[in-house]
């Protein structure tokens, strides 16, 4: 990531997230869903671009234990390949290591256009194992 963007501890604003949410491919949510995931969230950061737009999200919810999921990473396609999400997942990992105990677990779940992007930064398939969801509805 360049000079020109800059990381901002903590979520970004609900109507930055919901946008980045829907533009990068994400499933897109309500208010009110995003206002519980930002709410609920361990930890976050989102990225400004040098005018103060966000342009990156990423967070984390866990328990503050040892369970960790990284979720909602989205950057906005007109800034994608600039290695803007890399930097939010690496920023996301090294908040658990700093403040989550020894022993920690992070997960999160890669969709194929991220997947080269996680295992780059060490996640690892957890085969045998399946992730699986269960949508409420």
């Amino acid at each position: 990531m360049d000079a020109s963007y800059t990381i901002v501890t903590g979520p970004p604003p609900l109507a930055d997230y919901l946008r980045l949410r829907r533009d990068s491919g994400l499933t897109p949510k309500t208010p009110e869903q995003g206002a519980g995931a930002i709410a609920g969230s361990w930890t976050a950061c989102h990225v400004v671009d040098r005018e103060g737009a966000v342009v990156a999200m990423g967070r984390a919810i866990g328990d503050g234990g040892w369970y960790f999921h990284i979720a909602d990473i989205a950057t906005d396609p007109v800034h994608q390949r600039h290695g803007i999400g890399r930097a939010v997942v690496e920023w996301l990992v090294a908040d658990i290591r700093s403040r989550a105990p020894e022993g920690a677990y992070v997960t999160l779940v890669g969709d194929p256009p991220g997947q080269r992007l996680y295992r780059s930064l060490g996640f690892e398939d957890v085969a045998p194992s399946l992730g699986m969801a269960l949508p409420v509805r």
